[in-house]
């Protein structure tokens, strides 16, 4: 009878512990690591997702890190050094150029304009883009995003960057906000808050938005290889899904909310400025209100591109975009 009894309680405490072990397993969230090619305002969402415990929400542990450059972001992709890398999707064309047998793809638009700002040192009077003519102008890295559509636009207005302007593209990109504030550089391309951080600390002024002047383009994305988006569909769907919740959120809330949501990110940045940054973003709609990179958007992109000599050959949207993900996100 005791043997009885003794079975008995062996078979709770196994199906108590087998219980627990199984919502202990179900709450358990999927480690994700994330490499961002910059800390900026501009990414907003991405930081929203995480301070209003999105990620979380949809079983995410989300793991940030901040590479400082775009060729640093695909190293980290490429040798599994992360996940998900947020960069910018012409990385993945400079990559699909060397016919790799695993090729990056972009599951999720961030941003859908240029972030940068043109800053001037010593700005009297009304800004006139032809005042940059013979003047040093401090620019991004060759081939990155932020130079070639600086160059896209500069020559919309009447400019050629290689011979009107006196350009410095060689400082490493994690330098050259500071660079400027040593005294390189007449102009200079910015991202947020350095550009109003600077302007409120009279290094320089804010005279033009370049993503105001080049419209729409899928300016950064989250991207993984070919072979991680196969293999962690689940994850990546889950990931997607919590980023379009947080664009949806930054969508309907406003500066001074998505500001203070973000705080913890930027504690160095006064608030004044994130909401005035956030505000700037929100106004000339930089944020994508839903992950989906579409295919106007990624010619958009080529087309600036070529325009830079960048780009030899075209790349169907099919090929380097894999829209599954942001499609049922947005359903």
């Amino acid at each position: 009878m005791k043997i009885k009894w003794l079975l008995v309680l062996f078979l709770l405490v196994a199906s108590f512990l087998g219980a627990c072990s199984k919502n202990q397993s179900k709450d358990e969230k999927i480690k994700v690591r994330v490499a961002e090619v910059t800390r900026s305002l501009f990414y907003a969402p991405e930081y929203v997702a995480l301070s209003e415990g999105i990620f979380e929400k949809h079983g995410l542990d989300v793991q940030l890190t901040t590479t400082w450059g775009g060729d640093k972001t695909m190293t980290a992709i490429l040798s599994n050094g992360t996940d998900i890398g947020l960069v910018g999707p012409e990385t993945t064309l400079y990559v699909y150029s060397q016919q790799p047998k695993d090729p990056v793809k972009s599951f999720a638009q961030l941003t859908q304009t240029d972030g940068t700002f043109l800053v001037a040192r010593n700005q009297t009077g009304a800004f006139n883009w032809d005042q940059l003519k013979k003047k040093t102008f401090l620019g991004q890295r060759k081939g990155g995003m932020p130079q070639m559509v600086g160059e896209y636009v500069l020559g919309n207005h009447g400019i050629d960057p290689h011979k009107d302007l006196k350009l410095i593209q060689n400082i490493d990109f994690a330098n050259i906000a500071n660079a400027y504030a040593a005294g390189t550089g007449d102009y200079v391309q910015l991202f947020e808050p350095t550009a109003s951080i600077f302007e409120k600390e009279g290094k320089g002024k804010i005279v033009a938005s370049f993503g105001l002047e080049s419209g729409k383009v899928p300016y950064t994305a989250f991207m993984a290889k070919e072979s991680y988006l196969k293999k962690n569909g689940k994850t990546v769907q889950k990931f997607s899904d919590a980023l379009y919740e947080a664009q949806q959120w930054v969508d309907s809330h406003s500066a001074e909310e998505i500001a203070k949501s973000v705080a913890p990110f930027f504690k160095d940045t006064p608030f004044d400025i994130s909401v005035k940054v956030i505000d700037r973003y929100k106004s000339q709609h930089s944020y994508s209100t839903n992950p989906i990179l579409e295919e106007d958007e990624w010619n958009n992109l080529q087309e600036i591109m070529k325009n830079s000599g960048e780009l030899s050959k075209e790349v169907p949207h099919s090929e380097l975009v894999d829209t599954k993900f942001a499609l049922k996100s947005t359903k």
